[in-house]
């Protein structure tokens, strides 16, 4: 199948609705169908503003964190549409792929 690969950046404790924006991209992605969504939680980094966030015992600094999705294109339009109307502002990043199982078994 051809599709997008999106990830979305953010910070463990950044918030949504009452939740996690993290866990709120992943329950968006649920209700629109989508069939899978991995949680991915970074050792350190640093976003748009310039901060250091990490998850050093001696600098808890709100660590990162990704979501991504391999999604057919009306699934992604469906998702970042979501995103749009709940005014979610949140970085991404999304790349054309192809993909696929590797047999039927």
């Amino acid at each position: 199948m051809q599709g997008y690969f999106i990830t979305f950046f953010t910070q463990q404790s950044r918030e949504h609705e009452g939740m996690p924006i993290a866990t709120w991209i992943v329950e968006a992605a649920r209700e629109i169908g989508v069939r899978g969504a991995t949680l991915f939680s970074g050792r350190e980094g640093f976003g748009h503003d310039g901060r250091f966030h990490s998850d050093n015992f001696f600098d808890l600094e709100d660590p990162p964190v990704q979501v991504a999705l391999a999604l057919t294109g009306e699934e992604c339009e469906a998702l970042l549409n979501r995103c749009a109307e709940s005014n979610l502002r949140v970085f991404y990043t999304r790349s054309e792929i192809e993909f696929g199982f590797t047999s039927d078994g």
